[in-house]
């Protein structure tokens, strides 16, 4: 049996096949939206917003990724347990994993299929501007690039082993770097003597390789130890929260120690539920423990015990630690030996990504998906209702003309007439309230732009600079978040009040025109300002530990930890953009809606009568091409029901799925 056949049948396959599976779940619900926006379209129940928002929702299911980060400090094999469970077919090491520090810099692995194979490099260097890796990677020119060789692993093995490579600096240098501090008895010096020290030669490495997995949008996180989670903002703020399921690798023999408790306490312990279920803890090298001279009950008992008492010290269930072997786990695998592998425990580990992982994720982005779908049918299926009510009241008011005279028919034409009088006049008036409209709806997104945003940052920055002392850095802090709160809180007051504004709108159109009544749905700054509280949890939580009084080494760090605070806030500050301006089309769009379609339906009445009056035999002739409309219209609303209930199986019915994830 070869080792791809072998292979199939071990949990690191299942992990691929429920992946595979998770991808084309995606790719079935993006032909389902596909499908419903088509008939939409057929219908003439499209318009540009809608088309703009499946395209939007199809993107967002392309696009999707599932990002597992593994966090350790250093010398726990966290290198050696990425090679174990994704790259073992390759008969060899992928990821550089040797005694001492392996991974000098954060990694990312994924793949890009508009970029070449490559392993891209930023340099240390760039930690002295004042921009986040995330706007570095707008600007491809900053990074060194080499090429990976697909057909020769061991030539891969010496590009991707760039991740590993340090230099001499002076402390001067280092300091500028944030990557200097005084108070580290352990920091490593370089041979040079005492007043140089090795740092990394890269701050970030983003690996592009056409490993299935990779390609069907997993992105693995390989992190440095405790020094480099401690002094790259990003990963705290954005990279870390960010991540789906957190791996967390202890040694075995040494449990957790007090680094290790650092590490999980300041970056990765919190309160949140759906974080702590994404967080598992592995306790590497349990062949470390194995001891000819114990007996196996003797020896999974020790390893039992340090795995209960590692969940007691971090506070988790010890059903969320997983003592593994990666080295001999990754041997097995090379090898073919199963029994060796079955030793290793790491299918149990493997098990729990690909059965608690990929459930998780798919849950969070089908109830996401189906709610924003549902949001577009209703919008048609008020269409729908309000074409299939005009139809009802032609046909009542047609019917009610069987037998009458002229004079009857005449006397309708003049009401429908002089309701549509009312109906212009009334068109007169709301344009009055749409330049109101337009002009508080400019206030809210002047509230959350970001120019207002920048003149914050800007002058907290100054302040930082001029005051290099914990206690101006907590004021300037202080008053950089207060001003983002009040922001928000104008912006949502200026949200309240368009709503109030735009709810009474309706109300008093529904009266006059006797249409149905709608009420537009609030906009909440909730999720806004819980990220903002976030960012200062983080902040606060780290100061301290970035910050002891006075210290160069740390003055540079606080100064990059405070461009990291302001790039993700300019990020809430996009989305909250993005996300009003949606809002504001919503709120005025059912109004533009129902006044289209009244005027449609005025004018076909009154087209109706004219013609009913102009010739007598036109009456039974409307009568019946309204009846068929009104059947039409109904087929028309069961077809959207049916399009809405088969995305909703197609993201709730494992039955869709290949059999391999079904499991």
């Amino acid at each position: 049996m070869t080792l791809s056949d072998r292979s199939r049948t071990t949990p690191t396959r299942d992990l691929a096949a429920r992946f595979e599976a998770y991808s084309d779940w995606r790719r079935r619900l993006c032909a389902s939206i596909a499908s419903l926006h088509d008939w939409l379209g057929d219908a003439g129940l499209a318009d540009p917003q809608v088309d703009l928002k499946v395209q939007q929702l199809q993107e967002r299911l392309q696009q999707d990724k599932l990002v597992v980060a593994f966090v350790a400090e250093f010398s726990r094999g966290k290198s050696e347990l990425i090679n174990a469970i994704f790259f073992a077919d390759f008969g060899q090491r992928l990821i550089p994993s040797a005694a001492g520090r392996t991974t000098m810099c954060p990694t990312e692995l994924l793949y890009d299929a508009n970029e070449p194979p490559s392993i891209r490099l930023l340099p240390i260097e760039t930690r002295a501007r004042d921009a986040t890796v995330a706007e570095f990677k707008t600007y491809p020119d900053e990074w060194v690039s080499y090429p990976l060789d697909l057909a020769s692993p061991e030539r891969m093995g010496i590009a991707l082993a760039q991740v590993s490579q340090v230099k001499p600096v002076a402390i001067a240098e280092a300091r500028r770097y944030g990557l200097a501090d005084d108070e580290d008895v352990l920091a490593p010096l370089a041979p040079g003597g005492e007043r140089t020290v090795e740092i990394p030669c890269w701050r970030h490495a983003v690996i592009n390789f056409p490993h299935p997995l990779l390609q069907q949008g997993l992105v693995i996180l390989d992190t440095p130890g405790l020094n480099a989670v401690g002094t790259e903002p990003e990963l705290t703020l954005s990279l870390l929260p960010n991540a789906h399921a957190v791996l967390f690798i202890l040694a075995a023999d040494a449990g957790v120690t007090r680094t290790d408790l650092e590490v999980w306490n300041q970056h990765l312990a919190g309160d949140d539920a759906a974080q702590k279920a994404g967080r598992l803890v592995v306790l590497n090298k349990i062949d470390g423990l194995w001891d000819d001279m114990k007996s196996a009950t003797a020896i999974d008992d020790e390893i039992a015990r340090q795995a209960g008492t590692s969940a007691r010290i971090l506070d988790v269930d010890v059903a969320q630690v997983y003592p593994v072997s990666a080295q001999k786990a990754l041997l097995a695998k090379v090898n073919g030996d199963d029994l060796l592998l079955a030793r290793s425990r790491l299918p149990e580990l493997e098990r729990a990504l690909s059965g608690r992982l990929i459930p998780a994720k798919r849950e969070i982005v089908g109830s996401a998906t189906l709610a924003e779908v549902t949001a577009l049918a209703a919008r048609a299926r008020a269409l729908l209702d309000a074409r299939q009510a005009g139809v009802a009241e032609q046909l009542a008011e047609l019917r009610a003309l069987r037998g009458k005279n002229q004079d009857v028919i005449q006397h309708m034409m003049d009401r429908v007439r002089e309701e549509k009088d009312v109906f212009e006049r009334g068109l007169a008036r709301q344009a009055a309230l749409r330049s109101v409209f337009a002009e508080q709806s400019n206030r809210l997104l002047d509230h959350l732009g970001l120019e207002a945003l920048r003149a914050n940052a800007g002058a907290t920055r100054r302040e930082i600079e001029q005051s290099p002392f914990t206690k101006g850095v907590r004021q300037a802090m202080g008053d950089f978040f207060a001003t983002i709160r009040n922001d928000f809180g104008l912006a949502s007051r200026q949200a309240s009040e368009i709503h109030d504004m735009m709810r009474g709108m309706y109300s008093r159109w529904s009266e006059e025109q006797g249409l149905e009544r709608y009420s537009p749905p609030p906009f909440a700054m909730l999720k806004y300002l819980k990220e903002i509280d976030r960012l200062e949890r983080a902040y606060n939580t780290h100061f301290n530990t970035l910050w002891n009084m006075v210290s160069k080494a740390k003055f540079a760090l606080m100064k990059r930890f405070f461009e990291t605070v302001a790039s993700r806030a300019r990020h809430v500050y996009d989305v909250a953009n993005r996300d009003a301006e949606g809002w504001l089309r919503l709120v005025m769009a059912p109004f533009e809606t129902q006044v289209r379609e009244h005027h449609l339906q005025l004018r076909r009445r009154l087209d109706s009568i004219r013609r009913i009056h102009g010739a007598s035999g036109e009456l039974e002739a409307r009568v019946g091409e309204l009846e068929q409309q009104d059947e039409t219209l109904a087929a028309d609303i069961a077809a959207l029901d049916r399009e809405l209930a088969g995305i909703a199986i197609a993201i709730y019915d494992a039955d869709v799925l290949p059999r391999a994830a079904n499991g």
